[in-house]
């Protein structure tokens, strides 16, 4: 029996901040958990050291699924994005360590391989049409089967989506910044140019776009309704996923598939969502869903009702959560897509991944575990800087859904 004899919580900011949970077992293996939660990072470092480490000490590491259930059964509060979060850099960790002591990758353990490599889509932007388009061709160029596109509303300052530098990041180092909206001006505006888009490159590859719950129902079943022609592998989280039962409303009047799921932690948060069809792709991802383990059972109840993953992968979530998702996306029968956007140089430093890109897809490290090694000491070159995701406020000064 190997049991966790050390936790240890790393807050750094290495192009973006992150929250590395570290275990060690008896013998010396050290598994990662990713415990990020993009703008709210202290909430979920404190519940990992002030209330989950005390309890992982002494624990057998290899009964992963009975420390999942003591960690979110045994406690009073359930779920959310602290907790569940939390506890999937547990469940990670305790993966990364199994998969050491077997040594194996992580995804022989879940299975094996069901396809050669895992499809994914990267993010195109531009300040206006042109540099949307001259985008898309970069990342055609670059290899990529599958792009989402996004481009600035004129006369909208600070839309949604659009890259300011090499690496998108709407956080920043101060208080929010409140950016303006119009649903009506969005709504003339980015149907154009993914029909732009499909005029200019045609549909030899999948192209997606992200509502970012900026609409009603009824003004993204219109938005789906106008886009039908542009063959959208998905429109994403086109309305906020708290009424669940409006995504009726959007099936009645349009086919373009839908995707949601970003911000939901928990089977049960997506349960009505995948029992009534009402989306074609569910997002839940690694670290923000409970880990490995409860991220297979949302993709094994979504593989009964054939709605696909598509699991969010921007970079608020850190290498070893990519290299975990590309793990299971591997193996399960029902993947879809998997969203990826490369690392900062300076994330890079300070995790060293074996995950690879090629030809549209990535690929597992084959070394056992994860195949992600966390380097303390190049992380202390980057100290934490607090950030703050956007605020949306419509044009008469309203707070609007970001």
């Amino acid at each position: 029996m190997s049991n966790i004899e050390r936790a240890e919580v790393f807050v750094a900011s290495p192009g973006r901040s992150f929250v590395t949970l570290r275990l060690t077992t008896s013998d010396g293996v050290l598994g990662l958990g990713d415990a990020t939660l993009n703008g709210r990072e202290l909430a979920v470092a404190s519940y990992l050291r002030d209330h989950v480490a005390p309890l992982l000490i002494g624990r057998d590491s290899a009964r992963i699924e009975d420390i999942w259930q003591y960690l979110y059964r045994g406690a009073y509060w359930r779920r959310g994005p602290v907790t569940m979060t939390a506890i999937a850099a547990v469940d990670t960790a305790l993966w990364d360590i199994k998969g050491k002591v077997a040594g194996l990758p992580v995804y022989q353990l879940l299975g094996g391989r069901s396809r050669d490599g895992v499809l994914v889509y990267s993010h195109a932007s531009g300040t206006d049409v042109p540099s949307l388009l001259d985008d898309v061709a970069r990342f055609r160029e670059l290899g990529y089967h599958a792009i989402r596109a996004q481009a600035a509303v004129p006369g909208i300052r600070g839309t949604y989506g659009v890259r300011k530098g090499a690496v998108y990041e709407p956080a920043a180092t101060s208080l929010p910044e409140e950016q303006p909206w119009s649903t009506e001006a969005y709504l003339d505006h980015a149907p154009t140019y993914l029909e732009a888009i499909r005029e200019r490159f045609g549909f030899g590859f999948h192209l997606l776009h992200d509502v970012h719950h900026r609409l009603t129902p009824i003004e993204a079943a219109r938005f789906g309704k106008r886009v039908e022609d542009c063959r959208l592998f998905w429109m994403e989280d086109p309305t906020p996923a708290e009424n669940q039962e409006s995504f009726q409303l959007i099936r009645q009047h349009t086919t373009t598939p839908i995707a949601v799921g970003e911000v939901l932690t928990s089977i049960w948060d997506v349960q009505h969502l995948i029992t009534e069809q009402l989306i074609d792709y569910v997002r839940t991802s690694v670290v923000h869903a409970g880990g490995i383990t409860h991220l297979r059972r949302i993709f094994d109840l979504a593989a009964l009702y054939q709605v696909r993953t598509g699991s969010h992968g921007a970079t608020d979530l850190s290498p070893v959560s990519l290299a975990a998702a590309v793990h299971l996306d591997l193996t399960v029968p029902n993947f879809g897509i998997q969203e990826y956007m490369p690392h900062a140089p300076e994330t890079m430093e300070v995790f060293r991944s074996g995950v690879r890109f090629e030809d549209g897809m990535l690929h597992p490290p084959e070394e056992p575990g994860l195949g992600v090694e966390y380097d303390e000491k190049a992380a202390e070159r980057f100290p934490y800087e607090p950030r703050y995701l956007p605020v949306a406020r419509r044009l008469d000064g309203s707070v609007h859904d970001w």
